[in-house]
């Protein structure tokens, strides 16, 4: 509803070609959108703005992105365009609630259902290490809504481990994740060596150079790793065999015996660009 009465306020606004140009989706984070705003709209931002703020009336603020993710930090370029100038705020997923500064740290609602999936997926007592936990979503969802154990939580973001301290204290979730600042090759070598059940690896810019360090995390009878990578494919191509191939051929130069037993399309990145989750159970060495 929000979205038909947004597009017609659009082009009551700005006509039919240039409401046309407005991106038709948009992250809502809390209450700020995130929109990439086109430059052929550069002079109708501030009317835009205005015109989502007043369709949707949980955003207080609008903010444009002017860059892709990107640098170990995954942080992207923002700048204000209406409502209240700031960039953090508190979003709320599944029963859970976060603090987030967009301007410190990576945070995407489109990976809720994802997050949702992996919780459903935790058995009891397990042990999780979350290798790129970010401001604690997984971990936290995680320890809300399952019997798991423990949840250990590496970022090598401070701005992340802070506000991952925060949510922990929010969620009231203490007792069962332990946020850890630093890289997580340094910190599963270091100290988590043969611990977990289950290894996450949200990080789909980096997931693939550090496989080897998930299967070092788990217990020595092995476990489960959910891993997420980007990959381009052609029409013609299935996005989650070009991913499971490159996985596959990983995991045996490593000596593994593996199945891969799920993947799933996660979403759109840009034309032919795909993130794919992949639940992969390693059973030993071979």
């Amino acid at each position: 509803m929000a979205k038909k009465l947004l597009e017609e306020l659009l082009e009551e606004e700005l006509g039919s070609e240039k409401a046309r140009m407005v991106p038709k989706s948009f992250d809502v984070i809390g209450d700020i959108a995130v929109i990439r705003f086109p430059e052929e709209v550069e002079g109708y931002k501030k009317t835009i703005a205005e015109a989502v703020m007043k369709t949707n009336k949980n955003v207080k603020t609008v903010l444009n992105q002017t860059s892709p993710v990107h640098g170990t930090l995954r942080l992207r370029g923002l700048d204000w365009v209406a409502g209240e100038k700031k960039t953090e705020t508190i979003h709320h997923e599944y029963g859970c609630v976060y603090k987030i500064d967009l301007a410190k740290v990576y945070f995407s609602p489109r990976l809720s259902y994802e997050r949702n999936r992996i919780t459903a997926l935790v058995k009891p007592r397990e042990v999780i290490v979350n290798m790129f936990a970010g401001v604690g979503c997984y971990s936290i969802m995680i320890a809300r809504n399952s019997e798991a154990d423990k949840i250990y939580s590496i970022d090598i973001n401070p701005d992340a481990v802070g506000l991952m301290e925060e949510n922990i204290k929010l969620n009231r979730v203490g007792y069962r994740v332990v946020p850890i600042f630093g890289d997580a090759r340094e910190i599963v070598e270091g100290r988590l060596k043969g611990v977990a059940d289950r290894v996450l690896m949200p990080l789909p810019e980096m997931a693939y150079y550090y496989i080897e360090v998930a299967e070092v995390a788990l217990k020595p009878e092995g476990g489960w790793i959910h891993y997420y990578d980007f990959t381009h494919a052609k029409k013609e191509e299935d996005p989650k065999e070009e991913i499971a191939r490159k996985v596959s051929a990983r995991l045996e130069e490593l000596g593994l015996k593996f199945e891969l037993n799920f993947s799933r399309i996660v979403r759109d990145v840009g034309p032919n660009w795909y993130q794919i989750a992949l639940d992969i159970l390693i059973l030993g060495k071979t």
